[in-house]
């Protein structure tokens, strides 16, 4: 394979382009190491090391970074890991590589982002939310027939009704205004109207 191309990203970092192709990105001392130069051949087996020992190892490194600051769909690990602009292939191993040792789980992660929002948050505010990341729709219903009943409904508008300082007696303009920011929100007119004839605003729980 020959190097046609080598084109600086940062001072230290550079691309490599094998054969008029994008093959990887490697740093100013790693080009010297493995003599990657304009103009340059380099074998099959330089090429697979560079692969293996090289970028493998750099996109396993990033995934468990990422996945330590922030827990993390594999939609989205494999979505930042493209913004560094690795080879597909070796994301996918990446990828596997976390999965098979238990860092990422889209199970758990579904779990934990419901039951960490349903008291504020309707059903449709976090299904869309969980769209976004990449989690398949039977996914999430399976996840909010676990973890998200009518009950947490209730309590997620008792939070909000809370906060825009409802009461009872207020005038039916002010309660219809309600109504239409709950209902923005994705809750159903049952839901609001039920929490509201219990006064959760007024009293604070159900």
């Amino acid at each position: 394979m020959k190097v046609t191309r080598v084109e600086a990203v940062t001072k230290t970092k550079y691309k490599v382009f094998l054969d008029e192709q994008f093959a990887f990105e490697l740093y100013k001392g790693e080009l010297s190491r493995y003599q990657i130069a304009e103009g340059a051949q380099i074998s099959e087996t330089i090429y697979e090391m560079i692969r293996q020992e090289v970028i493998l190892k750099r996109i396993k490194l990033r995934a468990l970074h990422l996945l330590n600051v922030s827990d993390r769909t594999e939609a989205d690990l494999r979505s930042k890991l493209r913004q560094s602009n690795y080879p597909e292939d070796l994301i996918e191993e990446a990828v596997a590589y976390v999965k098979r040792f238990g860092y990422i789980n889209d199970e758990r992660y579904v779990q934990m982002y419901v039951l960490n929002r349903k008291e504020k948050k309707s059903r449709r505010e976090i299904y869309a939310a969980l769209l976004q990341k990449g989690i398949p729709g039977e996914q999430i219903d399976e996840a909010f027939e676990s973890c998200y009943d009518q009950e947490d409904a209730l309590e997620a508008i008792c939070t909000l009704l809370s906060k825009k300082g409802y009461r009872p007696d207020m005038d039916e303009n002010q309660k219809q205004k309600l109504y239409g920011y709950l209902a923005r929100k994705g809750f159903g007119y049952e839901e609001i109207r039920r929490a509201m004839e219990i006064s959760c605003g007024d009293e604070g729980s159900f």
